[in-house]
């Protein structure tokens, strides 16, 4: 007789996991990049019970994760990703061929998502970008994915097979992220497509009333493999760890700081500290403020971001935004310095073709 099933003898090999994340400040101990890949793979494959999953997130989330846990987490989670998504990539016949990778997973609660028009702006360069992101439960943030859905409700689009779609932008389905990339250069997917598992646990919050390293993981997930990553954060230092992060993992090229609400938008209000790393090599650049505090709007209304791109309506806050985060993007995409970025990242905000947005015409110039 059978009393040893394959998930009970897991779940005894995560024991010691737990056992050194969890017995304390004398006796406790982070784990290895290697260890942690191994427990996050247990995770993440369902081989553990429900009662050591939710003991090890919170354990993590006391003590905080270490930058070679977290890399090692990374690991796990790029290795599980849906294998039509990974197929032949780092090949020229890979499915997917994306430049810049951004996740987008905070959501939005003082000031809108104007880095959204900074993306277009670059798409109409020949940028391919690939956003993901999610919606955490009862959260009453504006997230990527509701703002896509209502600028999608308000465009009027040429092409007749994307009109009985709800989001032109958004990926239904894995097979799809080729076709948006191919014909309008952005694809939006979410999490719970590209991995279904690391969604399920950033969804427990609703359960722990508190985030776990999967929000993290997320950002650092790039499951594009595009060459380039944004990265927007909150905390104090948890940029350093990223950037730490993208380190041992001999990332491409990486730029993680805080951005406004935690989204990968520069704040032109304060001081940006951009932490870069291109394969190993760590540098920092302050962006300099460009314009006093902006006051938080009474609505966070998304047709705004619309006039303001058809140019029906200035904004003072909102284009500092877009020409900061711009000239942020074009300093890892290009290397540029600081002077260069901004004045390249003003003259595409100013040609900018306002009848096309993130690789969608309207047929009016006065809507999005």
């Amino acid at each position: 007789m059978n009393i040893n099933p394959p998930q009970h003898l897991a779940a005894s090999a995560f024991v010691p996991y737990l056992q050194a994340v969890g017995r304390g400040q004398r006796s406790g101990r982070s784990l290895s990049q290697t260890e942690a890949c191994d427990a996050m793979t247990m995770l993440l494959e369902n081989r553990i019970t429900p009662e050591q999953r939710g003991a090890f997130l919170m354990l993590l989330r006391v003590r905080e994760e270490t930058a070679e846990e977290i890399a090692g987490f990374t690991q796990a989670c790029r290795a599980t990703l849906p294998y039509a998504l990974t197929k032949n990539v780092g090949q020229k016949n890979s499915e997917t061929i994306i430049d810049l990778d951004i996740g987008a997973y905070a959501g939005k609660r003082r000031q809108l998502p104007w880095f959204l028009l900074a993306i277009a702006c670059l798409v109409q360069e020949g940028v391919k970008v690939g956003m993901h992101g999610t919606q955490e439960p009862e959260s009453q943030r504006l997230y990527i994915q509701s703002v896509l859905s209502q600028l999608s409700a308000s465009t009027q689009v040429h092409n007749e097979h994307l009109k009985s779609q709800k989001n032109q932008w958004q990926a239904a389905s894995i097979g799809s992220i080729k076709s948006k990339i191919k014909h309008q250069g952005f694809v939006y997917a979410d999490l719970s497509l590209l991995h279904p598992q690391l969604d399920e646990l950033i969804q427990l919050r609703k359960f722990f009333g508190l985030r776990s390293c999967a929000n993290t993981l997320a950002r650092l997930l790039n499951p594009f493999n595009a060459s380039y990553s944004l990265q927007g954060v909150h905390h104090k230092h948890v940029d350093d760890k990223h950037v730490e992060v993208a380190r041992l993992l001999n990332e491409r090229h990486i730029v993680c700081f805080r951005g406004e609400g935690g989204e990968p938008e520069v704040d032109p209000s304060k001081e940006t500290i951009l932490k870069i790393c291109r394969q190993g090599n760590v540098e920092h650049i302050s962006l300099i403020p460009e314009q006093r505090w902006e006051l938080k709007p009474k609505a966070l209304d998304v047709k705004t971001l619309s006039s303001v791109w058809q140019g029906a309506s200035m904004h003072s806050y909102g284009e500092n935004t877009v020409i900061s985060t711009l000239a942020a993007l074009l300093i890892l995409l290009e290397n540029k310095n600081q002077e260069q970025a901004f004045s390249e990242a003003n003259k595409l905000w100013k040609a900018r073709n306002s009848s096309r947005f993130l690789g969608v015409n309207t047929q009016s110039p006065s809507r999005l």
